[in-house]
């Protein structure tokens, strides 16, 4: 077992690799922090978190409290362990000065994008929406500003063709436990140098919200198809049809035009919903409609109508 006090911060399946790593390489995990259980699905049935899960197999301690901001009862827990170290994977909560002040060797955070770049909540979206061609993982110093700290460790891949943000959180979730994994024996010798952020290059990528998937057919085929796939699993992108909104989970960009305005309905058949844009045509082939399962428009079609001409 190494020596040094770990306190680890995370939530979501997007820091499970990395408490596993920790658990792996026998890290001394004093405390897991997670959020509290919450009502999901239909039965709205209180589940845990999916780092709570692995915590519980490992039996290790856990405390998840509803805010850490002014919570002195969770404060006195955690600065009783005397952490060195704090480790933050998407926990969900801002982390107030007197935590970030509390580990002598710092709080370090893993974020999912190429910092200065896409700073903020959804930086795995905003990467696949705004077509990048790579993105990564910054291993970085916590600070009091929205990811401005300094940079300890970055790991690059590329964005495939075909990615969306739930194939890209998988692969950054492991990217980023083995990034740390390499960054932090240095880190913990205190031997890796920070560098500052250029904040001149910086970019925001803002909260996700459904309304953002409200597809605009007069702007290129191409960035339609990255904003589909840039908001799969959630909200999915959607166009409305007779005033129903129909999800959209899979196309393929048309590079050529028809003679119609954009958002015209160009053809309907087997392969899919034809759409022109404002400039090269999208092929719809993968919808849901609401209270229905998810299905190919060649299915969808056999018992219902849409019809060519209309302008969505």
């Amino acid at each position: 077992m190494k020596k040094n006090k770990v306190v680890f911060m995370g939530t979501p399946d997007f820091a499970v690799p990395t408490l596993q790593m920790l658990i792996e390489q026998q890290y001394s995990i004093e405390l897991v922090v997670t959020q509290p259980d919450r009502p999901k699905g239909r039965g709205n049935k209180h589940t845990m978190s999916a780092v709570k899960e692995v915590a519980l197999k490992h039996n290790l301690h856990i405390s998840q409290p509803d805010k850490i901001r002014g919570n002195e009862e969770f404060y006195n827990e955690i600065s009783s362990i005397n952490p060195e170290i704090i480790i933050v994977v998407a926990f969900g909560q801002i982390l107030p000065k007197e935590i970030l002040d509390l580990p002598i060797l710092g709080c370090i955070n893993i974020h999912g994008s190429l910092l200065p770049k896409y700073r903020g909540a959804a930086p795995i979206q905003w990467a696949i929406i705004d077509g990048e061609d790579e993105t990564g993982v910054t291993i970085m110093y916590m600070n009091e500003g929205l990811d401005t700290g300094d940079m300890i460790y970055k790991k690059t891949i590329k964005i495939e063709h075909a990615d969306t943000s739930a194939t890209l959180f998988d692969k950054l979730s492991n990217v980023g436990a083995t990034a740390l994994q390499e960054a932090l024996p240095m880190i913990l010798d205190g031997g890796k140098d920070r560098v500052t952020q250029d904040d001149s290059i910086a970019t925001l990528a803002p909260r996700i919200n459904k309304e953002l998937g409200h597809i605009d057919f007069t702007k290129p085929a191409t960035a339609i198809y990255n904003l589909m796939r840039g908001l799969i699993p959630w909200p999915v992108a959607y166009f409305i049809y007779q005033d129903t909104p129909i999800k959209v989970f899979d196309s393929t960009v048309i590079n050529h035009d028809s003679d119609k305005l954009a958002g015209t309905i160009v053809k309907v058949d087997k392969e899919g919903i034809l759409v022109q844009c404002a400039s090269g045509m999208l092929l719809i082939t993968d919808i849901q409609v609401p209270n229905k399962k998810r299905m190919k428009v060649s299915e969808y079609i056999k018992g219902h109508q849409i019809d060519v001409g209309v302008i969505i």
